[in-house]
Order: structure tokens, then sequence, then C-alpha cells
């Protein structure tokens, strides 16, 4: 009798957790930049009540640290969870740009399904290729959002044809080609299946997600868990991430921490936590298919496996495309250190270095014949500059080296990487962005009409694409839009041409006087306010020249009690062009760091003294 309500039990059980699995969707909403994955998932949360009527929330609630706040992208991948009709959709937001695609290569591995949010006028965009690349090599289902339909121009019908011609060309699977397609604007807050007819909500999204996104698959055995994100909370230290591939855990319960390399740590977990709304929900155990947060492991890393305690079965690790471009970050030694920093030796910075390696997966630190200076290898400026501009902002003082390329040998040829290059700008300056692109070892593949716009796709080397996109703004008076992926290596394409005018440098310490500026504004254009503090070496303008030139802005006019002959004219000082981080690494050369302080972001020679500067040419 008691056998019979134990197995009835036990068949229970089993339903009863195959009932919960079926109303789990994990889905990663991917796009290319600026296409409106951030807004859609602010809609979604709304639709979903997961805010009382009286809170105010704002918009793109999951961009939510000041870097993503300000550059209006997102930079990391984010989980939040909603519920719908009954069934709980964990949604996890991707980046869009190519400079961070190593958080989607490994939130990806968390999701079943992923929704492709593609713009109705713009079409599929290079990172739309790339993100949709690895979704499909990873078998997941994608579910089509064809969004800004209410965009002039725009051509929803034409769109729809071209994501699946992508699809194709990506080696999709029939069911994979059969993708469900619903239409809207997140912005305006609907979603249809026709793009006709404007619908009052975005329903229609959520049931094609719940319709097509499969529910999680779950294999029979022990627990399985693979870490693809880590959090970090100040009272209970670091938290795993990832989703249960199988099994069930347990609060409390003894576990296996299987590394990268193979190696087995025992360990056990304090506390479980799932995903609810924007926060975390502390539970006692966890089934299979669900996303889940565990606190208490240490010593772990991305890519590592959660086990059983007995026999230990560890799952694929997460594969990541290499980097592709290297700078060199060092101590900053110039006569300004530690004015405005608090973190400035060369051990503040090698700790910070390596505790960013253990959730940017991308990036790699290399070390260098010196112990104040540090390799660090990346996926882009773009990739590096948000660490630098958060180091920044975190009290660090540090000096980066101009970002270069890293070149291979294949097959005993000299090898460097290559970018497709889209850009958008109006019909009339195409001309010039071909020319510029021409120069820089670019290569022409395509060119479309669009409007009064024009879309042209360039083959680059990633070394022409540093410093093109400055360029490219001063010459279309900031209306061209970039968007570059990375396709592989080829074989070396020769020399390009750096900048053509050289550096104004300054001679002495001190002020930058106004009079000086004015006396000096011929030679070329500055780089700093009068009254600003400078030191000797340090850049402070462009010479019209190609040739570096020290000058010194730091003499004040000679007051003499000599009367001359007319009035003095008032100093007319035309303003400085003050760069943004990225916009000053794009522009040194070879010989010139760029220093970064919480307050500061300054150019210098790496040799301050013009002797030493004769000494030890760059």
């Amino acid at each position: 009798m008691v056998i019979g309500f134990l197995s009835k039990n036990k068949v229970y059980l089993c339903t009863f957790k195959k009932t919960q699995m079926e109303s789990i969707r994990n889905i990663a909403i991917i796009a290319h930049v600026d296409h409106g994955k951030t807004t859609l998932v602010d809609k979604i949360m709304y639709h979903c009540q997961l805010f009382r009527e009286n809170e105010n929330t704002g918009d793109l609630i999951l961009d939510n640290n000041d870097l993503e706040r300000e550059r209006g992208i997102t930079i990391t991948s984010k989980n939040v969870s909603v519920v719908y009709k009954g069934t709980k959709i964990n949604i996890i937001d991707t980046p869009g740009h190519a400079d961070f695609g190593g958080e989607v290569e490994r939130v990806l591995n968390m999701a079943d399904g992923v929704c492709l949010l593609v713009d109705a006028f713009e079409g599929p965009m290079p990172q739309t290729r790339f993100v949709l690349q690895k979704a499909i090599d990873l078998g997941l289902k994608p579910c089509v959002v064809i969004n800004k339909v209410d965009k002039e121009n725009c051509t929803p019908e034409e769109v729809h044809e071209k994501v699946f011609d992508l699809m194709f060309e990506l080696g999709a699977e029939e069911w994979q080609l059969d993708f469900p397609t619903v239409y809207g604007s997140a912005k305006n807050n609907w979603m249809s299946d026709d793009f006709r007819n404007m619908t009052t909500n975005i329903e229609p999204l959520l049931d094609m997600v719940v319709e097509h996104v499969p529910a999680p698959k779950v294999s029979e055995g022990t627990p399985q868990m693979l870490i693809t994100s880590l959090d970090f909370s100040s009272f209970t230290g670091r938290i795993a991430i990832g989703r249960l591939e199988r099994g069930e855990l347990k609060e409390g319960m003894p576990i296996s921490l299987v590394k990268r390399d193979g190696k087995v740590i025992k360990s056990r977990i304090k506390e479980l936590h799932t995903f609810e709304g924007l926060g975390r929900k502390k539970v006692e155990s966890v089934i299979a298919g669900d996303i889940c947060a565990i606190v208490g492991i240490e010593g772990f890393e991305i890519g590592d496996t959660i086990a059983d305690f007995e026999n230990p079965e560890a799952l694929q690790t997460i594969a990541i495309d290499e980097p592709t471009m290297s700078m060199l970050f060092t101590i900053n030694d110039s006569p300004f250190f530690g004015k405005e920093g608090k973190f400035v030796t060369s051990r503040h910075i090698r700790d910070r270095l390596t505790k960013e390696l253990e959730k940017n997966l991308a990036m790699k630190l290399g070390e260098t014949d010196s112990a104040d200076k540090f390799m660090v290898f990346g996926r882009g400026v773009l990739h590096l500059s948000v660490l630098i501009e958060t180091m920044r902002r975190e009290g660090y003082e540090l000096q980066i080296g101009q970002p270069q390329v890293i070149i291979k040998e294949i097959d005993g040829k000299k090898c460097e990487p290559i970018e497709e290059l889209t850009i958008d700008l109006p019909e009339h300056l195409s001309g010039r962005a071909v020319e510029f692109v021409t120069i820089r070892k670019g290569e022409m593949l395509s060119m479309e009409a669009k409007g009064e716009r024009m879309i042209i796709k360039f083959n680059i080397p990633s070394r022409g694409i540093i410093g093109l996109r400055n360029q490219l703004l001063t010459a279309t008076a900031g209306e061209a839009i970039m968007a570059h992926r990375y396709i592989g290596y080829e074989p070396y394409k020769g020399e390009i041409p750096g900048r053509n005018n050289g550096s104004l440098i300054s001679m002495e310490n001190g002020k930058a006087i106004p009079y000086s500026i004015d006396k000096l504004q011929d030679r070329g254009k500055f780089f700093v306010n009068p009254n600003d503090e400078i030191y000797e070496g340090q850049v402070i303008g462009e010479n019209s020249r190609s040739d570096d030139m020290s000058i010194n802005v730091t003499k004040a006019k000679k007051q003499s009690n000599v009367r001359s002959s007319g009035n003095d004219e008032k100093a007319r000082i035309i303003p400085p062009i003050i760069f943004s981080l990225e916009e000053a690494l794009e522009y040194i050369q070879k010989d010139e760091y760029v220093e970064v302080t919480p307050k500061s972001i300054r150019l210098r020679k790496i040799y301050l003294t013009e002797n030493d500067r004769k000494r030890n040419k760059i």
C-alpha cells in the first residue's frame, strides 16, 4: 500500500515538474544597436504590470549604469523575468555593438529562443548578422519583430524578405526558417500580425513568444549548470548566474564545481535565487530549465560547471571569438601624477584589470617587459574605452598607448583582421566616404540608395577603422552613421597613411595664457582652454603642418610703463577641440599617450622633453 502511494506520488511529482517546466520560456532579445531592444523590454515590463500604477520608472529601465544612460547603448546584458498568462518568461537584454559581442555569446547559452528585432527602415545591419549567426549555430528558435513601422519611407515587407534571405545565407535549418513575425512600434507600445492594423498593446508579441519559443529541453540525470554570468554583492560576495540544464538544486546542497581545465572543487550552496521582475527572489529549490543565481560558491569563473557532488559531469564551456585589438595600459608618470586620482600604482591597475577578466570574457591581459605596463587585448576601441572610462570613474589614473590591431602569421603569411563596414549617410556626401575608406585600404562591396540617404558596404582592415569615425563625422557635418563587424583574418593589405597633421607641444610647465594662445592661433588648432594648467611635453594642439612643433603658451604679455601706439587688441580665442575618450584614443600617434584621470583627459608625448624625443625617436 505504502509502495503504491510512493510510486503514485513520484508520478505526480514528475508531472508537476513537467507542468512547471512547460510554463517557463527563456528568450534573448538580439538586434543591431539602436533598433529598440531596451525600449521593447520596458514595454513588456509595463504590460506585465511589474510596477505599481503610481510608480514612474522612466525609460530604458535596464540600462541602469551611468555609462549606458549617457551613451544610450546597452553594454552589459541583463536578466528580467515577467509572468504572462501563467507563463514565466525570462528575458535577457543583450548589447547591440560588435565590440560587446563577448557579452552576447555567453548569455545566448541561457536562452531557448531569440527575439530578433529589426528596424523597418534600415533592415538587417552588420550586428544583426553577427548575433543571428551565433543564435542559429546554437540551434535557437528565432522569432522576428519588425520594429519602427511608423517611420517614414519604411518597407516592412521588404525587410521581412531580407531577414529570410539573411537566415538562409547563415545556414539556418528549415524549422528556423519557418519563423513567426510581428510588426509594430515598441516606442508607441503596439505590436500586430499585420503592420497595417495598429493595435493598442504588445500582446501579439508575448503570444508569439509563448506559442513558438520551446519550453526548456531537460534531460534526466544529476544537476548540471553552466555559469554564464556573475554578479557581486557586498554582503554575500560573488554570485554565480546560469540556467540549470538538468536535475534540481536545493538550498544547503553540497555540489562539485568543475573548472574549465577539468579540476573539481567541492562546495556547498548557501542560498538560491530565481529572477522575479527586476529583482531576485530567494527560493528553496530550482528545477531544470529556470535561470537562477547561486550564493556561497567560491573561486568560480564564467564557463565553469556546477555539477553533482558524487558524480560531477562538466558541460561544454563557452567559446568566445578571439580579441582583435590591443592597447598598452601604464601608470600615470606625468608631472600631474596623483593630483586627481585615488588609485595610481601599478598594483592597483593590475588588480583592477585582473578583476575585469573574471566577467569580461572577450578581454585578455598580457604581460610586458616592464612591471608598470600591461598589454590589454579586446574586441575594439569601444570595448576597451568602456573599461577605461569605468576605471576612470572609479578613481584610477592611468595612461593608454595607441590602439594596435593584432597581426598573426597564418600559413607563413602576415595576416590582419578584416571587418565589414556599413556607412549610412546623405547621398550627396557619399563620394567623400568612398574616398576616405579607399585611402584606408577599404574595398567597396555595394552601394544602395534609401530615400535621400545612401548605404555603402566595404571590407576594410580593422586598422583602417581607427580614427575613421572622426574624419567621416567632420566631413558629413555629423550625419554619417557607421557600423562594423569582424569577419576574419586576411593577408596584410599594406601601409595605411596616418594622421596628416603634427602636434603642437608645450615647452613649459604653467598656465595657458590667453595672450599667448591668441598670438599662436595661426599655427593650428588648440585642445586646451585659456588658464588650464599644462606641462612640458603635453600635446596642446594640432599643427597646421605635418611635423611636430614645440610652442610656449605660458608667456604673458610684457607690462611696461612705455605707452605703445594704438590700443591693445582684445584676444579673440577660437574655442578649443575637446576630445571624448574614444576620439582621443583614435587621434594619438605611436609616440603619444592618452593620460586618463577622474577629472581630465590629456594627450602627451611619451618622452616629455625635446632632447629625450630626439634621442628616442619612435
